[in-house]
């Protein structure tokens, strides 16, 4: 009877997993000539612990073989690359990493996508300073310049300057025209913008070359969790401009801004902590998508391991109106034993909108 019964337990066990696993379905496109386009929310709790730094190179992986699939055409990551921009040695809860570790563990992940596909990263709070933009000294210019991958030199097209005065990254606009003939500008702002880079970003887009394209603003952060455009934060700099400033000064007046996106919040393991959404028109009546995606506090909240591999991919579909959002793990994908896991369905997760003109 004991024999019977271990038989049992052992197909009953089988079968669930056999289930599960057949349940999991990779990601793939809804339509055979859509292009996508992925979002890789803040690294800095991958990076800050050398047990999770693994992680963050799944997730640059599985873009890097999922470019064909997917038809990916560009990677846009939110900031916080790291949890401290120049510390000499991590102790502590808040991770074992020294500065230079954390930034060659970005180095290395993101060197999975160079010649592969485009990407562009933006400059959180995190990445300035010493530990959290106690000035503006970076050395994100350090690690992300413009020759490191060929697709992304071909795009650049404009630049600002750093509080330094020297030319970066962190604020840039690069070109693209996806496989339907759309025209689309990605402007890279700084955390929290200084006057002049806005300054110079509404001038940059408002020039009569750039009159007939999608202009997509990454920057770090601009909403809270409950869809609010973030008007004050107290980090000890002047001169910065948050998403209420931020919408006012370059967005609502634009003629061309059709979406922004953004990371930044985070709730301990809570998704919804993690997220916002919210449409809005601007001056000439035409609607900008605002789209925060975050998951770093996920996985065991702020010191946990990272953000348990969770990215988002959308997908514009062949119409150049209709994109369809899915949020994956690429992490919890691995194994059959954790991919009933892999995705997140829920209204904020699974969802579509529309960039149709006016």
């Amino acid at each position: 009877m004991k024999f019977a019964i271990t038989v049992l337990v052992i197909l009953s066990i089988t079968q669930f997993a056999y289930s599960q696993e057949n349940e999991y379905q990779d990601p793939e496109l809804e339509h055979k000539d859509s292009w996508s386009l992925v979002i890789l929310p803040d690294p800095q709790t991958y990076v800050k612990f050398e047990r999770n730094q693994g992680i963050f190179d799944i997730m640059t992986t599985w873009i890097a073989e999922n470019i064909d699939p997917l038809n990916i055409k560009m990677v846009l990551c939110t900031g916080d690359l790291v949890e401290q921009n120049n510390i000499l040695k991590g102790v502590g809860v808040n991770g074992n990493q020294s500065s230079i570790n954390q930034w060659r563990a970005v180095d290395r992940a993101i060197t999975r996508l160079d010649q592969k596909v485009s990407y562009v990263l933006a400059a959180g709070n995190h990445d300035f300073g010493y530990k959290n933009i106690e000035t503006r000294h970076t050395y994100y210019d350090k690690y992300i310049t413009a020759d490191r991958n060929l697709l992304n030199e071909k795009m650049l097209r404009e630049y600002f300057y750093n509080k330094s005065g020297m030319p970066t990254l962190a604020n840039s606009v690069s070109e693209w025209i996806d496989p339907n003939g759309i025209p689309y500008i990605f402007l890279n702002l700084e955390f929290a913008p200084r006057d002049e880079v806005l300054e110079w970003a509404r001038k940059t887009i408002d020039q009569a070359k750039y009159e007939n394209h999608r202009v997509v603003v990454l920057t770090h952060s601009y909403m809270n969790s409950a869809n609010e455009r973030i008007e004050k934060e107290n980090y000890p700099i002047e001169n910065g401009n948050y998403g209420q400033a931020i919408w006012e000064k370059l967005i609502y007046p634009s003629r061309n801004v059709r979406m922004v996106i953004a990371g930044h919040i985070g709730k301990p393991d809570d998704p919804k902590g993690h997220v916002a959404f919210n449409q809005d028109p601007k001056s000439d009546g035409e609607i900008v998508t605002q789209m925060v995606f975050n998951a770093q506090a996920l996985g065991g909240g702020w010191h946990g391991n990272g953000g348990d591999g969770w990215l988002r991919y959308l997908e514009f579909m062949p119409d150049g109106k209709t994109v369809k959002v899915k949020t994956f793990s690429p992490y919890f994908a691995l194994s059959p034993a954790t991919r009933h896991l892999a995705w997140r369905t829920a209204e904020y997760d699974e969802f579509v909108f529309s960039v149709e003109e006016k």
